[in-house]
Parts: C-alpha cells; sequence; structure tokens
C-alpha cells in the first residue's frame, strides 16, 4: 500500500528530474523493465501503439523528447495515491497533464501511463 509520505516524496523528486533534465536520476524511478504508455511516444518516436518497454528502450525516447523541449519545466499540482499507484497532476509543455505509476514490491515504477489535455 502507497503512503502519503512516499508519494509525495517520489513526486517531488520526479518533478525535479524532470526539471534538471537528469536522465539518470529520473530513470532510477523505474524498474529495468518498465513500461512507459504515452501518446507523446507516437508524436516523437513514430511508434503507433504508444507503448515502450524497458529501461533502455524509453532512455532513448527521453533523451529524444528532453532535446525536443530544451525549456521542459514541470510544475506540480497534486499527487494522487492508490494501492500500488500514484498519480502526479502536473502543469507541462503540452498542458495540464497527469501520470499515473504503478510501482512494484520495491517502490520502483513497473509500468507509467501518460494522459495530457
Amino acid at each position: 500500500m502507497i503512503d502519503k509520505k512516499f508519494a509525495t516524496d517520489f513526486a517531488a523528486d520526479w518533478i525535479e528530474s524532470w526539471n534538471r533534465h537528469d536522465l539518470d536520476r529520473i530513470l532510477s524511478h523505474y524498474t529495468d523493465d518498465f513500461e512507459m504508455i504515452s501518446p507523446a511516444i507516437t508524436a516523437i518516436t513514430g511508434e503507433l501503439t504508444g507503448k515502450l518497454k524497458g529501461r533502455e528502450v524509453v532512455s532513448s525516447y527521453w533523451e529524444k523528447a528532453l532535446q525536443f523541449y530544451p525549456d521542459l519545466h514541470f510544475e506540480l499540482i497534486t499527487t494522487l495515491i492508490g494501492v500500488d499507484s500514484v498519480t502526479i497532476y502536473y502543469k507541462g509543455v503540452r498542458g495540464l497533464s497527469a501520470e499515473v505509476f504503478h510501482f512494484d514490491e520495491n517502490g520502483k515504477v513497473a509500468k507509467a501511463l501518460a494522459h495530457y489535455a
């Protein structure tokens, strides 16, 4: 079960990692074989399913995204807590955004789903 401290700490570090454009720090939140699902994947990579799996593949995608959006900055609005998940609602380069993170038993993200307004 996710508690408020874990969710708040995760959200703060996740936002700060992205705002620093620190790809290694961003990736430290995820398992090696995590799945990322986002409409932005299709726009940036051409992958029509909008899904990528694995640290190396997603790392390459995020590296391109950081180059594509050199002024990328996220502003946290709120953090929502689920049973084994956290949703971060924030303002980003695509406007209002929400990402849902499903965690494994070690507190690492196994699956993330991005949503945009």
